[in-house]
């Protein structure tokens, strides 16, 4: 997944997946709370390679117990509508600060949304030499 759509979600909760994410990742998604409070949103073969992975941690360490409730207990799936609609439920819309305005973002093997002001507010680009020392420790 790549790119950024701005769009709205509607006072019951809904927003439109664009056509181009759902051409790649089908009309059945899987909505849990991401980091920096954002959602992630993924599609069932992404999610399930997702779900595996944390499985694997162990269940006797407090912090893999953590890691479970946090992505598992508030998770949801839905199938989008006729609209290209799928439904958000209250309680993460809460937990990601979404009102009106929304920011769907493409990020590899998933998407984001996010409320506009939490994203700039987390993703502060604005000086290019930080990123590329945070690189510096990845592979390329």
């Amino acid at each position: 997944m790549l790119g950024r759509y701005d769009h709205t979600i509607d006072a019951k909760g809904r927003i439109i997946i664009p056509a181009k994410y759902r051409e790649q990742m089908g009309d059945k998604f899987y909505v849990t709370r991401g980091l920096d409070e954002c959602l992630f949103v993924y599609a069932p073969d992404e999610w399930e390679k997702f779900e595996n992975h944390i499985k694997e941690l162990p269940i006797g360490s407090k912090e893999a117990r953590k890691i479970n409730r946090f992505f598992f207990v508030g998770a949801t799936d839905d199938e989008v509508d006729r609209q290209g609609r799928i439904m958000i439920p209250a309680h993460l819309r809460e937990y990601a600060h979404l009102e009106k305005n929304v920011i769907l973002a493409g990020v590899g093997n998933h998407l984001e949304i996010w409320d506009p002001a939490t994203y700039d507010a987390k993703n502060n680009f604005d000086d290019i030499e930080d990123i590329a020392e945070s690189m510096e420790g990845f592979s390329f």
